[in-house]
């Protein structure tokens, strides 16, 4: 197989005493995320869905030792990966703030999944437990490889952080035994929910395996050669699991070979999911084709399917994406999983083609709708993120009952609450990437960054509410800043001197500059609130305006507006900053350095009947807007993202 050296690769970043916002969010995770999450998968947080992870890798490891497994398999068929991303998210932090009591955890429980692999190196509980003869016969629904490949990613980001290999080892046997079972043995079939291609990838970087590169380009080349494999295989097995249809291929992006697609179909994590190990491929491979079908595949999302928050899957029928410009707000589903998903597939974009497009969306998914999945305490978590919630209505409705108006504790399909963790804690590896000379600043976030090509630096910022990033060189060479999208106004400086932008290298939106030993970098953006209108194309957002602010999308809550925001429409003219006087008269539980913003507005009176003939009046205000991430942290009330235009 031709190998290709990627244009740049994800940065190693030491941030021990990492402070700023992501710093902030980093040891949230440490310090509440990862023991509730922990106490969720052992059953023992209080008031909370039962999850059964751990007692299932338990009894799946008695199963093989012949002993009686208690009270078998509980939860959902994909319950193993909850286990491997809580692992993940461990070993970030672990990187990030050693720990030897969490290192002692998570060896624990490396140690029940060891216990849980076959002699043949098949892991997976639900078919080890109670269904071992209906192994590999449901690749379809039966998430064999989905877990397998989240298990793999656990096991490479453990090894990195620890330099225990125990877990890599499981898993490397168990990517040799499907390697047996589809390429040796020559078993049909691909993955129904993808995510293992770019698992794959990343445990053949970690261990030199070439089963695994082998493996990974195997189930890329093959998905969609037959499209109606699924259909075969559901008559041939004779059970299910979900009563899946066969026949719809566009769900499972079976509908074409994937170098032939071009459009964003199916279940929206699964898309981005395969997306991803398609980008990562071409990236290593070289693969031009592969490429143009991945270049096609995000025009799609982004141009046409995504909402201004980074969300991505519009409805809750197959979590999936619809058609182009099919963005309701109030039933969007725009899973946390699917902007995180998002978030990887531009990440492997940028090692294809450095521009600055991928990281805007990198930061405007992870800002937005990836922060507003966990609240604010780290307690509780959406799965879904809707742009639109009215009490009574949302969570209520049969059409509207995925649209939650406040977070969850847990819920029976865990996927996203382990995701948010381990995404924050691996935060550095979106923020920074790296070649053989060259530093690239992607996303702002304050730490110490120490790459392999030897360049050192610290980067100080209070992004994304100040707009100032300071970046104190250690060990020179070059720098290239990213200059985000809603900032076409903005000043470079070295050691205090301006830099003139018609002498330096500007090029797809990377401000590209040599740096020396000592020198003092700061890059100043401009944080002026700023309005977006939507294309005339989105149906619902004719005559509407959203409020924004550097990558932050805001909304407007109703507590902070009488009660009521549907009967608001706001004006367009400069919005303004509440001052800490202003803001004292706002409920508490917004973050203390969030700015909340005040625009002009007018207010509809109407007679308080189902329809009247009465001419609305209207009222001038001011209408108070806040970050969309904190929105639902200070009980239930309206809450809307687009708003009328006076």
């Amino acid at each position: 197989m031709q190998k290709n050296k990627p244009l740049l690769s994800p940065a190693k970043v030491s941030a021990y005493e990492a402070g700023g916002f992501i710093g902030d969010y980093q040891r949230l995770i440490r310090d509440t995320v990862i023991p509730y999450q922990y106490s969720v998968l052992c059953d023992k947080a209080a008031d909370t869905e039962k999850s059964h992870v751990i007692q299932n890798f338990k009894n799946a490891g008695a199963a093989l030792r012949g002993e009686d497994t208690a009270d078998g398999f509980y939860g959902m068929v994909f319950q193993d990966s909850d286990a491997a991303k809580w692992l993940e998210a461990a070993a970030y932090s672990l990187l990030l703030f050693p720990d030897k009591e969490l290192e002692k955890t998570a060896d624990g429980l490396i140690d029940l999944i060891e216990k849980a692999q076959d002699a043949d190196g098949y892991l997976n509980t639900f078919y080890t437990i109670e269904n071992r003869e209906k192994r590999w016969t449901n690749l379809q629904e039966g998430h064999e490889l989905y877990c397998s490949g989240h298990m793999m990613e656990a096991a490479c980001a453990y090894y990195e952080a620890t330099g225990k290999d125990r877990l890599l080892r499981v898993m490397e046997k168990n990517a040799e035994h499907i390697y047996r079972h589809f390429i040796v043995e020559g078993h049909e079939g691909f993955p129904g929910h993808p995510e293992v291609e770019l698992a794959l990838l990343k445990l053949y970087r970690a261990t030199g395996n070439e089963q695994c590169l082998a493996l990974a380009e195997h189930f890329i080349n093959v998905r969609g050669v037959d499209s109606h494999f699924y259909e075969k295989e559901s008559k041939a097995r004779g059970w299910n699991i979900w009563n899946s249809d066969p026949c719809n291929t566009r769900y499972t992006q079976s509908h074409l070979p994937v170098r032939s697609q071009s459009d964003a179909v199916g279940h929206a994590v699964r898309a981005v999911y395969l997306y991803t190990g398609m980008a990562d491929l071409a990236s290593m491979t070289g693969d031009r084709e592969l490429l143009a079908a991945c270049k096609r595949l995000w025009e799609s999302i982004t141009e046409r399917r995504m909402y201004i928050t980074g969300g991505i899957g519009a409805t809750v029928i197959g979590e999936a994406f619809t058609t182009d410009y099919d963005l309701p707000c109030d039933t969007a589903y725009a899973e946390t999983c699917a902007s995180i998903g998002l978030m990887f597939f531009a990440s492997k974009m940028l090692e294809n083609e450095i521009d600055s497009k991928y990281a805007d969306v990198m930061e405007r998914a992870f800002y937005n709708t990836v922060l507003a999945g966990m609240q604010l305490d780290g307690k509780r978590f959406f799965y879904v993120n809707p742009l639109e919630v009215v009490p009574g209505i949302s969570g209520v409705s049969l059409t509207h009952l995925h649209d939650l108006p406040t977070r969850p504790r847990w819920y029976a399909c865990a996927c996203c609450p382990p995701n948010v963790a381990r995404l924050i804690s691996s935060f550095g590896k979106y923020a920074y990437g790296e070649n053989e000379d060259t530093a690239f600043c992607h996303l702002f976030a304050e730490g110490r960054v120490h790459l392999e090509n030897g360049m050192r630096f610290t980067c100080k910022t209070g992004y994304p509410f100040d707009f100032t990033v300071t970046y104190q060189i250690e060990k020179g060479g070059k720098l290239a800043l990213r200059i985000p999208a809603f900032s076409p106004c903005f000043e470079i400086r070295i050691n205090g001197e301006k830099i003139n932008r018609a002498n330096s290298c500007f090029e797809k939106g990377y401000a590209r500059l040599d740096v020396k030993d000592n020198d003092t970098v700061s890059l100043t953006l401009d944080g002026t609130p700023y309005f977006f209108y939507a294309s005339p194309k989105i149906p619902r957002l004719t005559g509407k305006v959203a409020l924004c602010r550097g990558p932050l999308v805001y909304c407007f809550e109703g507590m902070d507006n009488e009660g009521d925001v549907l009967s608001l429409s706001i004006s367009d003219k400069a919005p303004r900053i509440l001052t800490a006087g202003e803001r004292a008269g706002l409920k508490e539980g917004l973050p203390e350095n969030a700015a909340v913003l005040s625009v002009d507005a007018l207010r509809k009176t109407i007679p308080d009947s189902l329809y009247t003939n009465t001419r609305p009046g209207k009222t001038p205000c001011r209408a108070i807007a806040v970050p969309y991430y904190t929105w639902g942290n200070r009980g239930e009330n309206q809450m809307r993202v687009w708003m009328d235009l006076s």
